[in-house]
């Protein structure tokens, strides 16, 4: 089914294929607190400071409207950083982050996601679900909250997006623990897309699914982006899932983007050694014999 049409306002957006989510110079250091008794010591001299870890170290990325993004790199690299950054979710030590010319957070000493533009799909679709909450009412919070939807209209609006995702609109009653690993991530993808979003950062979306269950959400994916005229940030360590999705990469390693650059380029000959590691650890099936 198709999803529901747009309710908020589509006439300020560029053109597709012009520059829309703009990452600029960002970076993000954690450093973990140290106790009192750590403090004096340091202090003293008695100990040195605890080491700062640059999980994402000065990156710059744009992300172009109805375009999908492939951000690949292994456990560590920074990328889920990167993407919780992008989506608003965490505060950057420094650097910018716009949507459509606009920051994506607000500034202050107690920086706040200021869009809906921007939603997210996460990993774990047991862990991202709310189990106490019926899906009809995890998927209406949102565009209820936002006044995207009055609560007269909530019912046959949940309906519709539980459709667009393929799945039962009488689903709406039932609970998260009610459905599989592949139905609960359709359900996380129509909450995203409740909102009306036009970027979506997907992190690691099919990691937790069986390879068959894999294909059918890529293939939800495409047809979405397609119907909506989305952006997708896609997070990824498998090269081979970000085939068949991306219309550029970008490969990150050590809190670093080490390539960029179009997808079947890079595929085709990847320049950066660390890509290349990447790129032979990929499944390659045998030929048919003749």
């Amino acid at each position: 089914a198709a999803p529901p049409p747009r309710k908020s306002a589509t006439a300020n957006l560029p053109p597709l294929g012009s520059p829309y989510l703009v990452i600029d110079d960002v970076v993000k250091r954690f450093e973990k607190p140290a106790g009192l008794f750590r403090n004096l010591a340091i202090k003293s001299g008695l100990s040195q400071p605890l080491n700062v870890v640059h999980a994402v170290a000065g990156v710059s990325l744009t992300v172009k409207r109805g375009e999908v993004l492939g951000l690949v790199g292994e456990s560590g690299s920074g990328k889920s950083t990167l993407g919780r950054m992008a989506a608003g979710i965490t505060v950057p030590t420094s650097g910018t982050i716009r949507l459509n010319g606009q920051p994506v957070m607000s500034i202050g000493r107690a920086p706040k996601k200021i869009t809906t533009r921007i939603q997210t799909i996460f990993q774990d679709p047991f862990a991202s679900l709310n189990g106490r909450m019926r899906i009809g009412d995890i998927i209406a919070e949102g565009p209820l909250a936002h006044r995207l939807v009055s609560r007269a209209e909530a019912a046959v609006y949940v309906g519709q997006w539980l459709a667009a995702v393929g799945l039962d609109p009488s689903f709406s009653n039932r609970f998260p623990h009610q459905f599989s690993g592949g139905q609960r991530q359709r359900i996380a993808i129509a909450r995203a897309l409740a909102m009306q979003p036009d970027v979506i950062v997907c992190d690691e979306p099919v990691a937790s699914l069986d390879v068959s269950i894999q294909a059918q959400i890529i293939n939800l994916l495409i047809r979405l982006r397609a119907e909506l005229d989305l952006s997708l940030v896609f997070i990824s360590h498998d090269l081979s899932v970000v085939r068949h999705l991306c219309d550029r990469v970008a490969i990150m390693y050590q809190g670093r983007i080490v390539e960029e650059g179009d997808a079947g380029a890079i595929y085709a000959d990847p320049q950066h050694a660390y890509t290349q590691r990447l790129l032979a650890a990929v499944p390659v099936l045998p030929q048919a014999a003749e």
